[in-house]
């Protein structure tokens, strides 16, 4: 299957933002009420402040089946990433669209910027929950770093995964 990852553009922004609410939803990652949902809606800050992609299936016109938030150095966005590391966020796929390559394409894309920018690493934060991801993650050779496990707030724990890049 195609996919072709590309920057967002300003016209896809709500498109964008529903989609990744509504794959988080589907997966019973956030609820419609929950505050994060709003994050997640709100792909101009994102934009503005990092880079926003969205991935296109040849077969699918018309329709994004996937984004990704990748977060160079410096970026408000960052979580996780220290110096000379790039990160990437609220990975999402069409739930219609997914085992077709599209996240491994999103991640791909985000792994390639750190590399153009020349940073040691590209790191990302997840919850325990999302395996499926997880398995994404490994296959693509990052590993589980415990030491970057962090808490944004009371009862959601978050673990991390760090992909080295060779100079």
């Amino acid at each position: 299957m195609t996919v072709t990852v590309r920057p967002v553009h300003t016209s896809e922004l709500a498109e964008v933002g529903d989609l990744t609410a509504a794959a988080y939803a589907a997966d019973g990652y956030v609820m419609e009420d929950d505050p994060y949902a709003a994050a997640l809606r709100d792909v101009a800050t994102r934009a503005r402040e990092a880079e926003v992609y969205v991935a296109d299936l040849a077969d699918r016109p018309g329709g994004i089946a996937g984004t990704v938030t990748f977060c160079p150095e410096g970026s408000p966005w960052c979580e996780v990433a220290g110096a000379g590391e790039g990160e990437f966020r609220m990975l999402a796929v069409d739930p219609a669209a997914r085992r077709r390559g599209v996240a491994a394409a999103l991640v791909g894309l985000c792994v390639e910027r750190s590399r153009e920018l020349g940073y040691a690493a590209v790191v990302l934060s997840s919850l325990p929950m999302q395996r499926p991801a997880h398995r994404l993650y490994e296959r693509l050779g990052f590993r589980r770093t415990p030491e970057l496990d962090w808490s944004p707030q009371e009862r959601i724990d978050l673990i991390a995964f760090r992909l080295d890049l060779p100079r």
